[in-house]
Protein backbone atom coordinates (compact mmCIF):
# COMPACT_ATOMS: atom_id res chain seq x y z
CA UNK A 1 0.00 0.00 0.00
CA UNK A 2 1.12 2.84 -1.19
CA UNK A 3 2.15 6.26 1.81
CA UNK A 4 2.61 9.52 2.11
CA UNK A 5 3.82 11.37 4.95
CA UNK A 6 3.57 8.72 6.88
CA UNK A 7 0.10 8.44 5.93
CA UNK A 8 -1.83 5.88 3.86
CA UNK A 9 -3.09 6.28 1.02
CA UNK A 10 -6.71 5.81 2.10
CA UNK A 11 -5.83 7.88 5.20
CA UNK A 12 -4.38 10.80 2.55
CA UNK A 13 -7.14 10.72 0.04
CA UNK A 14 -9.55 11.19 3.24
CA UNK A 15 -7.39 14.34 4.51
CA UNK A 16 -7.32 15.74 1.16
CA UNK A 17 -11.09 15.19 1.03
CA UNK A 18 -11.43 16.88 4.20
CA UNK A 19 -9.61 20.01 3.38
CA UNK A 20 -11.30 19.92 0.03
CA UNK A 21 -14.81 20.07 1.70
CA UNK A 22 -13.26 22.64 4.06
CA UNK A 23 -12.10 25.01 1.45
CA UNK A 24 -15.31 24.77 -0.80
CA UNK A 25 -16.97 25.38 2.55
CA UNK A 26 -15.06 28.80 3.30
CA UNK A 27 -14.77 30.11 -0.46
CA UNK A 28 -18.87 29.75 -0.07
CA UNK A 29 -18.76 31.64 3.55
CA UNK A 30 -16.42 34.00 1.44
CA UNK A 31 -18.83 34.67 -0.46
CA UNK A 32 -22.04 35.06 1.78
CA UNK A 33 -19.71 37.23 3.44
CA UNK A 34 -19.00 39.08 0.30
CA UNK A 35 -22.99 38.98 -0.30
CA UNK A 36 -23.43 39.71 3.06
CA UNK A 37 -21.19 42.96 3.01
CA UNK A 38 -22.15 44.44 0.06
CA UNK A 39 -26.28 43.94 1.34
CA UNK A 40 -25.16 45.63 4.32
CA UNK A 41 -23.53 48.48 2.22
CA UNK A 42 -26.99 48.97 0.23
CA UNK A 43 -28.68 49.00 3.77
CA UNK A 44 -26.00 51.74 4.95
CA UNK A 45 -26.21 53.30 1.46
CA UNK A 46 -30.47 53.30 1.69
CA UNK A 47 -30.40 54.37 5.42
CA UNK A 48 -28.13 57.39 4.27
CA UNK A 49 -30.21 58.19 1.73
CA UNK A 50 -33.19 57.96 4.56
CA UNK A 51 -31.57 60.19 6.78
CA UNK A 52 -30.69 62.54 4.04
CA UNK A 53 -34.65 62.66 2.70
CA UNK A 54 -35.33 62.17 6.74
CA UNK A 55 -32.87 65.93 7.05
CA UNK A 56 -34.75 67.17 3.88
CA UNK A 57 -38.55 66.48 5.24
CA UNK A 58 -37.25 67.90 8.18
CA UNK A 59 -36.06 70.86 7.02
CA UNK A 60 -39.17 71.31 4.86
CA UNK A 61 -41.10 71.06 7.53
CA UNK A 62 -39.42 73.78 9.00
CA UNK A 63 -39.75 75.89 6.35
CA UNK A 64 -43.34 74.87 6.44
CA UNK A 65 -43.58 75.69 9.91
CA UNK A 66 -42.12 79.23 9.51
CA UNK A 67 -43.85 79.84 6.32
CA UNK A 68 -47.12 79.18 8.08
CA UNK A 69 -45.95 80.82 11.68
CA UNK A 70 -45.65 84.49 9.08
CA UNK A 71 -48.52 83.56 7.45
CA UNK A 72 -50.49 83.16 10.83
CA UNK A 73 -49.23 86.47 12.13
CA UNK A 74 -50.34 88.09 8.43
CA UNK A 75 -53.58 86.66 9.26
CA UNK A 76 -54.09 87.84 12.74
CA UNK A 77 -52.56 91.16 11.64
CA UNK A 78 -55.84 91.55 8.69
CA UNK A 79 -57.87 90.26 11.30
CA UNK A 80 -56.82 93.02 13.52
CA UNK A 81 -57.39 95.49 11.01
CA UNK A 82 -60.35 93.93 9.97
CA UNK A 83 -61.93 94.48 14.10
CA UNK A 84 -60.73 98.01 14.18
CA UNK A 85 -61.87 98.78 10.55
CA UNK A 86 -65.83 96.90 11.32
CA UNK A 87 -65.48 99.07 14.53
CA UNK A 88 -64.86 102.50 13.04
CA UNK A 89 -67.85 100.95 9.99
CA UNK A 90 -69.87 99.96 13.55
CA UNK A 91 -69.19 103.85 15.05
CA UNK A 92 -70.11 105.28 12.09
CA UNK A 93 -73.10 103.10 11.54
CA UNK A 94 -74.66 104.12 15.02
CA UNK A 95 -73.90 107.80 14.27
CA UNK A 96 -75.87 107.24 10.90
CA UNK A 97 -78.92 105.23 12.48
CA UNK A 98 -78.82 108.55 14.96
CA UNK A 99 -78.87 110.90 12.45
CA UNK A 100 -81.14 109.12 10.51
CA UNK A 101 -83.37 109.04 13.92
CA UNK A 102 -83.29 112.66 14.06
CA UNK A 103 -84.17 112.71 10.11
CA UNK A 104 -87.18 110.64 10.54
CA UNK A 105 -88.39 112.38 13.57
CA UNK A 106 -87.81 115.70 11.74
CA UNK A 107 -89.93 114.31 8.87
CA UNK A 108 -92.21 112.84 10.81
CA UNK A 109 -93.26 116.54 12.40
CA UNK A 110 -92.60 117.58 8.78
CA UNK A 111 -95.40 115.61 7.71
CA UNK A 112 -97.69 116.05 10.82
CA UNK A 113 -97.23 119.70 10.35
CA UNK A 114 -98.19 119.18 6.67
CA UNK A 115 -101.09 117.21 7.45
CA UNK A 116 -102.03 119.76 9.79
CA UNK A 117 -101.64 122.59 7.20
CA UNK A 118 -103.52 120.77 4.08
CA UNK A 119 -105.82 119.64 6.93
CA UNK A 120 -106.46 124.28 7.66
CA UNK A 121 -106.20 124.19 3.52
CA UNK A 122 -109.34 121.90 3.06
CA UNK A 123 -111.33 123.14 6.01
CA UNK A 124 -110.74 126.73 4.63
CA UNK A 125 -111.51 125.66 0.92
CA UNK A 126 -114.85 123.95 2.41
CA UNK A 127 -115.63 127.54 5.05
CA UNK A 128 -115.03 129.31 1.63
CA UNK A 129 -117.04 127.48 -0.69
CA UNK A 130 -119.80 125.91 1.72
CA UNK A 131 -122.38 126.82 -1.27
CA UNK A 132 -120.11 124.64 -3.61
CA UNK A 133 -120.52 121.95 -1.77
CA UNK A 134 -123.85 121.57 -0.10
CA UNK A 135 -125.66 123.80 -2.20
CA UNK A 136 -127.13 120.37 -3.82
CA UNK A 137 -128.34 118.92 -0.38
CA UNK A 138 -129.59 122.27 1.44
CA UNK A 139 -130.29 126.10 0.30
CA UNK A 140 -129.24 128.69 1.23
CA UNK A 141 -126.28 127.24 3.56
CA UNK A 142 -123.87 128.49 5.37
CA UNK A 143 -121.45 128.40 8.02
CA UNK A 144 -122.36 128.89 11.83
CA UNK A 145 -119.59 129.82 14.78
CA UNK A 146 -120.11 127.61 17.71
CA UNK A 147 -119.87 131.26 19.10
CA UNK A 148 -122.59 132.06 17.85
CA UNK A 149 -124.63 129.43 19.78
CA UNK A 150 -122.70 129.45 22.60
CA UNK A 151 -125.27 130.57 25.00
CA UNK A 152 -127.85 128.18 23.95
CA UNK A 153 -125.48 124.93 24.25
CA UNK A 154 -124.60 126.39 27.77
CA UNK A 155 -127.98 126.19 28.71
CA UNK A 156 -128.14 122.88 27.69
CA UNK A 157 -124.88 121.11 28.31
CA UNK A 158 -121.86 121.13 30.56
CA UNK A 159 -118.54 123.00 30.03
CA UNK A 160 -117.01 119.67 29.03
CA UNK A 161 -119.54 119.16 26.13
CA UNK A 162 -119.63 122.98 24.97
CA UNK A 163 -115.75 123.13 24.77
CA UNK A 164 -116.07 119.75 22.65
CA UNK A 165 -118.34 121.25 20.31
CA UNK A 166 -115.76 124.21 19.91
CA UNK A 167 -113.87 121.82 18.70
CA UNK A 168 -116.02 120.83 15.66
CA UNK A 169 -114.33 121.74 12.34
CA UNK A 170 -116.91 122.98 10.73
CA UNK A 171 -120.88 123.84 11.53
CA UNK A 172 -123.31 124.09 8.80
CA UNK A 173 -127.02 125.34 8.92
CA UNK A 174 -129.31 125.25 6.21
CA UNK A 175 -132.63 123.91 4.73
CA UNK A 176 -132.91 120.58 3.29
CA UNK A 177 -133.37 121.05 -0.38
CA UNK A 178 -135.56 118.53 -1.46
CA UNK A 179 -137.78 117.63 2.12
CA UNK A 180 -139.00 121.49 2.35
CA UNK A 181 -141.07 119.85 4.96
CA UNK A 182 -138.23 120.02 7.40
CA UNK A 183 -137.10 121.89 9.43
CA UNK A 184 -134.05 123.74 8.79
CA UNK A 185 -130.83 121.36 10.04
CA UNK A 186 -127.36 121.60 11.44
CA UNK A 187 -124.37 119.74 10.03
CA UNK A 188 -121.88 118.78 12.40
CA UNK A 189 -118.72 118.30 10.21
CA UNK A 190 -115.40 116.90 10.44
CA UNK A 191 -112.55 117.56 8.10
CA UNK A 192 -109.63 115.32 7.33
CA UNK A 193 -107.72 114.68 3.82
CA UNK A 194 -107.86 111.65 4.40
CA UNK A 195 -111.26 110.74 6.29
CA UNK A 196 -110.94 107.47 8.85
CA UNK A 197 -112.82 105.93 11.82
CA UNK A 198 -111.93 108.89 14.04
CA UNK A 199 -113.71 111.62 12.04
CA UNK A 200 -116.76 109.39 11.90
CA UNK A 201 -116.81 108.67 16.26
CA UNK A 202 -116.27 112.72 16.70
CA UNK A 203 -118.83 113.77 13.92
CA UNK A 204 -121.68 111.34 15.50
CA UNK A 205 -120.51 112.56 19.41
CA UNK A 206 -120.49 116.39 18.58
CA UNK A 207 -123.51 115.70 16.46
CA UNK A 208 -125.36 114.14 19.65
CA UNK A 209 -124.30 117.25 21.66
CA UNK A 210 -126.27 119.37 19.08
CA UNK A 211 -129.43 117.10 19.69
CA UNK A 212 -128.79 116.83 23.59
CA UNK A 213 -128.89 120.71 23.33
CA UNK A 214 -132.33 120.95 21.10
CA UNK A 215 -130.48 121.57 17.80
CA UNK A 216 -131.77 119.40 14.84
CA UNK A 217 -128.51 117.74 14.03
CA UNK A 218 -127.00 115.07 11.44
CA UNK A 219 -122.94 114.04 11.71
CA UNK A 220 -120.71 114.86 8.63
CA UNK A 221 -117.47 114.09 7.51
CA UNK A 222 -115.57 115.84 4.50
CA UNK A 223 -112.49 115.13 3.11
CA UNK A 224 -109.95 114.30 -0.19
CA UNK A 225 -110.21 110.45 0.19
CA UNK A 226 -111.97 107.50 2.09
CA UNK A 227 -111.24 104.02 2.03
CA UNK A 228 -113.82 101.66 1.73
CA UNK A 229 -114.02 100.33 5.43
CA UNK A 230 -114.66 103.86 6.28
CA UNK A 231 -117.32 104.67 3.94
CA UNK A 232 -118.81 100.62 5.12
CA UNK A 233 -118.90 102.47 8.74
CA UNK A 234 -120.31 105.91 7.92
CA UNK A 235 -123.32 104.11 5.76
CA UNK A 236 -123.74 101.63 8.85
CA UNK A 237 -123.76 104.89 11.02
CA UNK A 238 -125.70 106.89 8.74
CA UNK A 239 -123.34 109.94 8.33
CA UNK A 240 -123.08 111.82 5.75
CA UNK A 241 -119.89 111.53 3.54
CA UNK A 242 -118.43 114.28 1.39
CA UNK A 243 -115.79 112.44 -0.37
CA UNK A 244 -113.84 115.38 -2.72
CA UNK A 245 -117.11 116.80 -3.61
CA UNK A 246 -119.33 113.63 -4.14
CA UNK A 247 -121.74 113.30 -1.38
CA UNK A 248 -122.83 110.43 -0.02
CA UNK A 249 -125.43 108.52 2.44
CA UNK A 250 -127.65 112.06 2.44
CA UNK A 251 -131.18 110.80 2.31
CA UNK A 252 -129.59 107.67 4.64
CA UNK A 253 -128.72 110.41 7.63
CA UNK A 254 -131.63 112.47 6.42
CA UNK A 255 -134.01 109.57 7.31
CA UNK A 256 -132.76 108.58 10.38
CA UNK A 257 -133.00 112.15 11.20
CA UNK A 258 -135.90 112.14 10.86
CA UNK A 259 -137.07 108.77 12.64
CA UNK A 260 -135.20 109.71 15.91
CA UNK A 261 -136.94 113.30 15.45
CA UNK A 262 -140.09 112.43 14.55
CA UNK A 263 -140.87 114.88 12.17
Amino acid sequence: MEQRFGLTAEMYRAIVAVVDERTRSIRIMRKDFDRLAEAQARTEAALNRLAEAQARTEEEFRQYREASEARFARIEAALDRLAEAQARTEERLNRLAEVLEKLSSIVERLDSQVAELRGWQLELRYYHRVASFFGAILRKARTVSISDIEEELEAKLPERDVLDLFRLDMLVYGQPRKRPDLPPIWVAVEISGVIDRGDITRAMRRAELLKRAGFVAIPAVAGIRATDWVKEEAFENKVLLMEDGHIFFWEEALSTLQRQEGL
